[in-house]
């Protein structure tokens, strides 16, 4: 039980509202350890990831054991696309959607600053959103690739969701699942040409991870 704040001998107060309405007031108790919490909250970090802690990103998945395909929905500053696009691109992933948004978002009362101009908390920011779908051991893969790619150091950076997919559909084939998801050269591609050899398959991912340094 928490111990709660003795209000009991507060009076009622009562408060004169419009057109003479007459509106009552009682103080309710409450809990001792939400005085103050408000105070009592940490702000956001700001400080600068690494490229070593980025491209170490890992996702939990755990709350979906049985889902296979996952939406990765990355929401980036705009100039920086390109290199998101060559880097996935790079990474052996062919397939993605790019839009262009606006958002709005805060760090620790940090302003974010976009093209000379400090934007404030209602403030609506050009922003790219890019999608990729991918299967489920391919999610920390693409994460690592875009918040590498993404990232300046500077507030505004952007954020990346992971999002579960019940399945694929390719509309010209009719196929789906994993065959609608495939694209011809990617990473499964690239992966599967040294399929049985895993000193290969492990030297191809490292030579991935070098270009995207380039």
């Amino acid at each position: 039980m928490p111990t709660l704040i003795n209000v009991s001998q507060v009076p009622s107060i009562e408060v004169a509202g419009l057109s003479g309405c007459l509106l009552l007031y009682r103080p309710v108790a409450v809990p001792a350890k939400h005085v103050g919490r408000r105070s009592a909250v940490q702000a956001a970090p700001t400080h600068s990831a690494s490229y070593k802690e980025l491209e170490s990103i890992t996702c939990d998945l755990s709350a979906f054991p049985n889902v296979q395909y996952f939406r990765v929905e990355a929401v980036v500053r705009p100039w920086r696309l390109p290199y998101v696009i060559n880097a996935l691109g790079t990474a052996g992933i062919r397939g993605m959607t790019a839009t262009p948004v606006r958002g709005v978002g805060m760090q620790g009362g940090n302003k974010e600053r976009y093209g000379g101009t400090e934007f404030n908390l209602t403030d609506l920011v050009e922003k790219s959103k890019v999608e990729i779908i991918v299967i489920r051991d391919q999610v920390d893969h693409v994460v690592q690739t875009v918040a590498s790619s993404a990232h300046t150091g500077e507030i505004g950076d952007g954020k990346i969701f992971v999002h579960p997919v019940a399945d694929i559909v390719r509309i010209r084939t009719a196929e789906t699942g994993g065959v609608a998801e495939r694209m011809a050269g990617g990473l499964d591609d690239i992966l599967n040409s040294t399929a049985g050899d895993g000193k290969a398959a492990q030297k191809k991912l490292v030579q991935v991870a070098e270009k995207l340094k380039e």
